[in-house]
C-alpha cells in the first residue's frame, strides 16, 4: 500500500515546525553585587557549608554541634564500645610495633637524636585523636619529611658540630610547620596544597625514595666518613672513593635483614590478611639484630650501634624555639615545605582510607588537626608529624575502628620510654638503614607513572622533572620546579583555550565536535563554535583572533567548494559562567571590520547568564 502523499506532507511539516521551535531565553534572578561577592566567596571558602548544621538548633543544641566539631572525639566517643575497643587495641599495638623502629630511623634520617622519633610517636598521635577526624590515620614521623628537614637544616647548621642548636631548629621548624597548616585550615585554604598535582607527588616521592635509600649506603656498608649533600653523583662518588672504610660484617647483617624485611613486604602486599607480617618484621629484626649484636659483641667487630638511649618521657622543649637570630629564615622556609608535603600526604592518607570505609574526612579540619599537632610536638621535643600511608595501611588492615588505636600506639611508646629503653643500646645502626630502604621502596608507584605517560604526556614530562631535579639537584628544588612547571601548564590552558567546530549529528538536535564525532555534519552557512575554557581578559585577544581565522577557513573553504556563504557565527559557551568585556568589544569590533568585504552576518553568543544576537550588517 502506497503511502498517502498529503499526509507525507504534514509530517514533514510538523517535523519542520518541531525542529523550528524557538524557546524563549529569560534572565536570571537579579541579584546586587554584594549578593553576587557574598555567593562568590561562599563557595570559594565555604564550599561544604560548615554552618548549615547550626540552622534551626536551640543555643544549648549550637554547643554542643560547634564542641563535636572542633573537638571530633566527642561525636563518637559517646558511642564507644567494648567491641571497638578489641579491634582498636590490636590494630594499636600492632601499629606500636611498626612506629618504634621506624621512629628510631626516621629520627637518624633527619639527623636527629633517635630517642626524638620515639618523642614523635608518643604525644602527636594523643593531639590526633581528640582533634583528627579519620578513623584509619596512624600518625608519627615519616620518611619524606624527615629527609627534607634533616637536608635543609643541614645546608647551614652541622647537626655533629652543634647539635644543640640543630635540634632546636628543628623544633622551631616543627613549631612554623604547623602554624602554616592550621593557618591554611582555619582561613579555609586548604585549596593551595592542590597545586601539588598526582604528577607532582608521583615523581617528587620516586625521586625522594631513591634519594632516601642512597643515603642508607653509609649504614648498610659502614661508611664512616659519608658526603653531606643529597644528590646522586655525590652519594656514588662518597661511596665508590671511600670503598676501604666497607665492612664485609655491616654488609652481610644489612643484606639478610634487608631482604627479610622485603620479602615480609612482598608477603603482605600479595595477600592483604597477613598484614601482621610486613607490620613485625621491623621490630623482628631490630630485636634479632640487637641479640646478635650482644651475643658476639659484634659493635667491637666494625658494626656500629645506637648507643644508650635517654629514658623516661618526653622533656618540654618551648624554651628551646627559636623566634629571632640568623636561622629565623631558614627555620620558616623549613618549615613551610615540610608543612606542605607532609600536610598532603596526611589529608591523601586519611581521604583514601575514608573513601574504602564510605566515611568523610573534612579538608580543613584535618589541616588544623595536623597543625595543631606539630604545635603541640614542637614544645614537647617532637619534630614533624603527618599520617604515613604504610603505617595507616597497617592500621587499616589490622582492624582500626576509631582514633583510640592511636592512643594505644602512643601508650606503647610510653611504656617502651619508661622502661625498654636500655634494650635498644646494641641495635645496629644497619637494620634501621634496612628499615627506611624496605619502607621507601612502596613510594615508588611505576603503575601511576605508566597511567600518568599514557593519559597526559605534559604532565609525564611535570613528573620526569620533578624526579630528575630531586635526584640531580636537591629535594626542595625538584619539587620547586615541578610546581612551577604545573603553574605554567595552568597558565597555558587558561590564556591559549581549546576551540573546536561543531556539527548536528544526523536524525537529533545534537551537536559534537566534527573531528570527535565523524557522523555530524555542518550546517551550511552556520560555523558552530564551543570554547573549551572559561574567557576572562588573560584569554580575549588569543580567542578574537583564533574565531577570526575560523571564520577565515570557513569560507575559504566555502568559496572553493561554491557553497552558500556564512551567515551565522554561534558561539557555544553554555558550560561557562559569565562573559568577559574585553571579550565581547574585541568580538564586536572584529565582526563589524567584515562588513566592508561580507554580507550581513549574525554573532550569537550564548551562555547560562547571557544570550547575545548582534546583526553586523
Amino acid at each position: 500500500m502506497e503511502p498517502n502523499t498529503s499526509d507525507m506532507h504534514h509530517l514533514s511539516a510538523d517535523c519542520l515546525e518541531i525542529t523550528m521551535e524557538v524557546h524563549r531565553v529569560v534572565p536570571p534572578p537579579h541579584k546586587s553585587t554584594i549578593q553576587k561577592l557574598k555567593t562568590r566567596l561562599k563557595e570559594t571558602f565555604f564550599p561544604d557549608d560548615p554552618l548549615r548544621q547550626f540552622k534551626g538548633q536551640p543555643t544549648s543544641k549550637k554547643w554542643i554541634l560547634a564542641a563535636q566539631y572542633i573537638f571530633p572525639i566527642l561525636q563518637w566517643g559517646p558511642d564507644y564500645s567494648l567491641k571497638l575497643f578489641k579491634s582498636d587495641i590490636v590494630s594499636g599495638l600492632t601499629i606500636a610495633s611498626l612506629a618504634i623502629p621506624q621512629g628510631i630511623s626516621y629520627a637518624k634520617l633527619a639527623n636527629l637524636p633517635p630517642i626524638v622519633g620515639l618523642y614523635s610517636s608518643f604525644v602527636p598521635p594523643l593531639v590526633y585523636a581528640v582533634l583528627g577526624s579519620s578513623r584509619d590515620l596512624a600518625v608519627g614521623p615519616v620518611s619524606i619529611a624527615s629527609l627534607i628537614l634533616g637536608s635543609m637544616l643541614r645546608q647551614e647548621v652541622s647537626p655533629a658540630n652543634d647539635p644543640v642548636l640543630f635540634l632546636q631548629l628543628a623544633f622551631t621548624t616543627t613549631f612554623f610547620a604547623g602554624f602554616f597548616q592550621a593557618s591554611l585550615g582555619f582561613l579555609r585554604l586548604g585549596f593551595i596544597i592542590d597545586f601539588l598535582s598526582k604528577a607532582t607527588l608521583v615523581g617528587f616521592m620516586a625521586g625522594a625514595a631513591i634519594i632516601v635509600s642512597l643515603q642508607q649506603l653509609k649504614s648498610l656498608l659502614g661508611i664512616t666518613h659519608f658526603t653531606t649533600q643529597m644528590g646522586l653523583v655525590p652519594v656514588l662518588s662518597s661511596v665508590f672513593h671511600n670503598t676501604k672504610e666497607w665492612s664485609w660484617q655491616t654488609i652481610l647483617m644489612g643484606f639478610c635483614f634487608l631482604v627479610f624485611l622485603l620479602v615480609a613486604r612482598h608477603v603482605s602486599m600479595k595477600r592483604p590478611k597477613l598484614f601482621w607480617v610486613s607490620a613485625g618484621a621491623p621490630l623482628v629484626s631490630v630485636i634479632l639484630s640487637t641479640l646478635l649484636v650482644f651475643a658476639f659483641k659484634a659493635q667491637h667487630h666494625g658494626i656500629s650501634i645506637i648507643g644508650k638511649l635517654q629514658e623516661g618521657l618526653n622533656p618540654p622543649s618551648w624554651n628551646m624555639l627559636q623566634f629571632h637570630g640568623s636561622h629565623l629564615g631558614l627555620s620558616i622556609k623549613t618549615g613551610l615545605v615540610t608543612g606542605i608535603i607532609s600536610l598532603t600526604e596526611g589529608i591523601a592518607v586519611g581521604r583514601t582510607f575514608a573513601a574504602l570505609k564510605n566515611y568523610k574526612v573534612d579538608g580543613n579540619k584535618e589541616m588544623m588537626a595536623i597543625g595543631l599537632m606539630n604545635m603541640v610536638g614542637s614544645s614537647t621535643s617532637c619534630y614533624v608529624t603527618t599520617g604515613a600511608f604504610s603505617r595507616s595501611a597497617v592500621n587499616h588492615n589490622a582492624g582500626a575502628k576509631t582514633a583510640v588505636s592511636n592512643i594505644i600506639m602512643s601508650i606503647t611508646v610510653m611504656v617502651t620510654l619508661l622502661f625498654l629503653m636500655p634494650l635498644f643500646q646494641y641495635t645496629p645502626n644497619v637494620v634501621l638503614g634496612a628499615i627506611i630502604v624496605s619502607a621507601v621502596v612502596g613510594l615508588i608507584d611505576i603503575p601511576a607513572a605508566y597511567q600518568i605517560w599514557k593519559i597526559d604526556k605534559f604532565d609525564f614530562i611535570v613528573m620526569l622533572c620533578a624526579f630528575f631535579g630531586v635526584i640531580f639537584i636537591s629535594v626542595q628544588d625538584g619539587l620547586a620546579i615541578a610546581v612551577g612547571i604545573s603553574i605554567f601548564k595552568i597558565l597555558l590552558q587558561i590564556t591559549r583555550p581549546k576551540t573546536v567546530m561543531l556539527g548536528n549529528i544526523p536524525g537529533t538536535d545534537i551537536y559534537r565536535d566534527l573531528l570527535h564525532y565523524k557522523e555530524s555534519m555542518k550546517i551550511p552557512g552556520f560555523l558552530i563554535l564551543s570554547i573549551e575554557a572559561p574567557i576572562n581578559f588573560a584569554n580575549s585577544t588569543y580567542l578574537n583572533e583564533r574565531i577570526l581565522r575560523w571564520i577565515e577557513e570557513y569560507e575559504a573553504e566555502e568559496d572553493l567548494k561554491k557553497q552558500s556563504s556564512l551567515r551565522f557565527v554561534i558561539l557555544e559557551m553554555s558550560g561557562k559562567s559569565c562573559l568577559n568585556y574585553e571579550f565581547l568589544a574585541m568580538m564586536l569590533i572584529s565582526m563589524a571590520s567584515w562588513q566592508q568585504r561580507r554580507k550581513e552576518k549574525k554573532l550569537l553568543i550564548g551562555n547560562g547568564t547571557i544570550l547575545l544576537g548582534i546583526n553586523i550588517s
